[in-house]
């Protein structure tokens, strides 16, 4: 090869050759920064498995650090490993973050876990729900009402939490509302964007209750700009619906005593002037 070669053709044509292997293994450090990075570069995907990882990766380097100090006595390698062990805090220290900041209350948790999940809701189509919510968890005291019969305006849109709240029409029980059904299906479909109007029934709270409400305008802001969103809330409100019909279904007879199914032709027009027939 010519003199004027560069240190890439030396490597490529003329590799260095060792003239003689050390005797002697390298430290514990070593080969123990070998073990854990191999057991990182195993982690999986998601930021749990990049916690993982970065985890490991930092032990692993430091590890590397302590060879290169005590053993090797290498200050580039010392420097080296200090260098891609702040890189890895670093980056763990950003996905904690990350964490901490996509993290609900337990109540909201529980909630995409029943509802959303099942559905494989995207979690960032999640965070805009619980979002226009204000991620507040409100509460009723028992025997406190939702809503008075003819007084209450129909301005929001609630799920419950927990608890049983009881539906009722001129003081004749109705039906139920449990755990992760809508308070107010009925009112919220009844009703176009730009109408208003007053509950038909009382709510009133049968034990402690948890629960979360949307407001009627800036949820209908949010199905307005977001298709799929509005999507789910019609499947949602539509499952919803057809339970509560179904709860009622032992209640609707006839003058004569005669039992009528809901799914009858026949109630369909009377149920949608009157959710609660």
């Amino acid at each position: 090869m010519s003199g004027n070669s560069t240190p890439w053709d030396q490597l490529l044509f003329q590799p260095p050759i060792c003239e003689g292997w050390k005797q002697n293994v390298e430290g514990a450090p070593y080969h123990l920064g070998n073990c854990i990075l191999l057991l990182g570069y195993m982690g999986g995907s998601g930021i749990f498995g990049s916690i993982y990882i970065f985890s490991l990766l930092a032990t692993g380097y430091i590890c590397y650090t302590l060879w290169g100090w005590l053993d090797a006595c290498g200050l580039d390698i010392f420097m080296w490993n200090i260098l891609l062990v702040m890189a890895c805090l670093l980056q763990l220290a950003h996905l904690i973050y990350r964490l901490r900041k996509d993290t609900f209350l337990e109540e909201f948790d529980l909630l995409y876990k029943t509802l959303c999940q099942p559905l494989q809701v995207p979690f960032e189509v999640y965070k805009e729900i619980v979002k226009c919510c204000e991620e507040q968890v409100l509460s009723l005291a028992r025997d406190q009402n939702y809503a008075l019969e003819g007084k209450t305006p129909i301005n929001r849109l609630s799920l419950l939490l927990s608890g049983r709240v009881r539906v009722s029409q001129d003081g004749q029980f109705l039906h139920y509302v449990f755990p992760y059904q809508f308070l107010d299906s009925p009112e919220w479909e009844s009703l176009r964007p730009s109408e208003e109007g007053t509950f038909q029934v009382t709510l009133t709270a049968e034990t402690d209750c948890n629960y979360i409400t949307w407001p009627r305008r800036k949820l209908y802001l949010l199905l307005a700009k977001d298709r799929y969103i509005a999507r789910l809330f019609s499947a949602f409100l539509g499952y919803d619906i057809s339970e509560k019909l179904y709860a009622l279904n032992d209640k609707v007879f006839t003058k004569f005593g005669l039992r009528f199914d809901i799914r009858l032709p026949s109630l369909t027009p009377a149920r949608r002037q009157y959710p609660y027939i």
